[in-house]
């Protein structure tokens, strides 16, 4: 039997990337319904870091920011009626700065600050407190955003995109009747990713509080508070990797399910049922990640 090659995606602009250890594909549906993707080899030379475990998990969050923002850039653009409405890449770039900012800024900085004012001469209270605050803010975010009609959208590509690889996965034919079948929750999914990271971050922060000495005046609280925990991020993002890589491949045991469901269960938010014709749209980006003939859409150089 012929081993499956791995392969992730995400969800794009009126689309779905794909990416495979040699291309990385994305594919668009045109306002005229004309499906266009475009090819970008991916370089064999990655480095030593990227293999190395809990630092390979940074170095691949890293990667993938790099490369979102320019699939995100393309997608945009090709899903676009107007010329001047579409936006340049140093646009996306800053967009993409900006919404990291106020991501740090709304999960980490203020429940961290929150907690800390709210029980300043309590450590346990303080980073439970911390750490609901975190969950909560996360879990309203996506799903009040859900309510949107373009980020609905998105989640029903996101949803076309677990679709089709698990039909990869089973060895089906890629096709849209075949990936309809299964269902739109996938193991090594980003949401679950994001969910490990809040969790793990909930464990390393009490744990730094809890060694590091209690800081004496404003200043060395927004220090050891805030700017250790951002700093933090990159090895939590490591052991967060390497907790989701291990669970994806270990789903026939019950306490692994145990440590995957509340990911698998978040989302149910963020993936929508896809229809036809989005599956048809993540089964181009696919075959074109595997490095297979596609008929039915236009190569864009």
């Amino acid at each position: 039997m012929v081993e499956k090659i791995s392969i992730g995606g995400q969800a794009v602009i009126e689309g779905v990337m794909m990416r495979s250890p040699q291309w990385l594909a994305t594919a668009v549906r045109k306002p005229s319904g004309e499906i266009v993707y475009k090819k970008t080899k991916i370089s064999s030379n990655r480095g030593k870091l990227a293999k190395i475990p809990f630092v390979r998990g940074a170095v691949s969050l890293f990667d993938a920011l790099v490369m979102g923002i320019k699939e995100l850039t393309f997608s945009a653009n090709q899903s676009e009626v107007e010329e001047e409405e579409q936006i340049t890449q140093k646009e996306a770039v800053m967009t993409t700065v900006v919404s990291l900012a106020l991501g740090i800024g709304l999960f980490v900085v203020i429940p961290s600050l929150i907690g800390s004012f709210v029980f300043s001469n309590n450590k346990i209270h303080s980073n439970l407190l911390e750490a609901v605050l975190r969950l909560v803010f996360f879990i309203f975010y996506i799903w009040v955003i859900s309510f949107s009609k373009d980020v609905k959208r998105v989640y029903e590509y996101h949803g076309a995109e677990h679709k089709s690889i698990y039909a990869y996965e089973n060895g089906l034919e890629l096709t849209p009747e075949n990936a309809k079948k299964f269902t739109t929750l996938h193991p090594r999914c980003g949401t679950s990713f994001l969910l490990i990271v809040m969790l793990i971050s909930i464990i390393v922060f009490s744990c730094m509080d809890f060694i590091l000495p209690v800081p004496k005046d404003m200043v060395q609280k927004i220090i050891i508070k805030v700017v250790l925990r951002v700093i933090m991020m990159p090895v939590i993002a490591g052991i967060s990797y390497e907790i989701q890589r291990y669970s994806s491949n270990h789903l026939d045991r019950c306490w692994v399910k145990l440590v995957a469901f509340p990911g698998l269960s978040l989302q149910r938010i963020t993936t929508k049922e896809p229809d036809l014709d989005q599956l048809e749209v993540a089964i181009v980006a696919i075959k074109a990640a595997l490095g297979e003939k596609v008929d039915n859409a236009r190569e864009i150089s």
